[in-house]
């Protein structure tokens, strides 16, 4: 997404106009929100996580040199869920498989769903949430930034700050094992999104 004035809001919150940057926050924060919500698995350390993110953002706003500012701002959130996550080694209780057994939301409810379509939503996000967790953090954060957000591999590449070939290494591995995660699963899963066997693609 890319807004017509996000220049000008850019170039007007370099300038300390924090009109300009809240209005950059208002663009971008359910995606960053998100993001932090799909590393985290819990919506208190998201939130957290994205004030975190506008915070720092604003204070860096004069290292932003160009491309894509979502691509920048993201990266900006990708370290913080990190920063996050390693602290999180030292505090088994708050762990994100916890998070996730406790049922902590990945997504918002979907408003125009029926009630059944809204239950099997639950209920696949369940476990994909869950074979999210599975993924080491850099092939996770890949697939997240590819699949759910849609970064483009130039956007992803400067979000995780390395080459695109490297980029498009994690996803396919990320993918990979979602795949066998989701087969090994598959008969919990809502019968319409049931993987048939070893042949079957995410």
């Amino acid at each position: 997404m890319v807004v017509a004035d996000e220049g000008k809001l850019i170039e007007s919150s370099r300038q300390g106009d924090l009109a300009a940057f809240n209005a950059l926050v208002e663009l971008y924060q359910r995606q960053v929100y998100n993001l932090c919500l799909r590393m985290l698995g819990s919506a208190a350390a998201a939130e957290d996580a994205t004030q975190e993110v506008f915070v720092a953002a604003y204070r860096r706003i004069d290292s932003f040199r160009g491309g894509s500012f979502r691509a920048w701002l993201l990266r900006i959130a990708a370290n913080a869920s990190y920063d996050e996550l390693r602290r999180r080694r030292s505090r088994p209780a708050s762990s994100l498989e916890a998070a996730q057994e406790a049922g902590t939301p990945i997504d918002l409810p979907s408003r125009a769903a029926s009630p059944e379509e809204e239950a099997l939503r639950r209920e696949l996000n369940l476990h994909l949430r869950r074979g999210l967790a599975t993924l080491p953090p850099e092939q996770r954060l890949a697939v997240i930034l590819r699949d759910v957000h849609g970064l483009s591999y130039e956007e992803l590449a400067q979000a995780l700050g390395c080459s695109q070939g490297t980029v498009k290494s994690r996803i396919a591995r990320g993918r990979e094992r979602m795949r066998k995660y989701l087969i090994a699963r598959r008969e919990l899963l809502p019968r319409q999104f049931r993987l048939e066997g070893e042949d079957s693609h995410v």
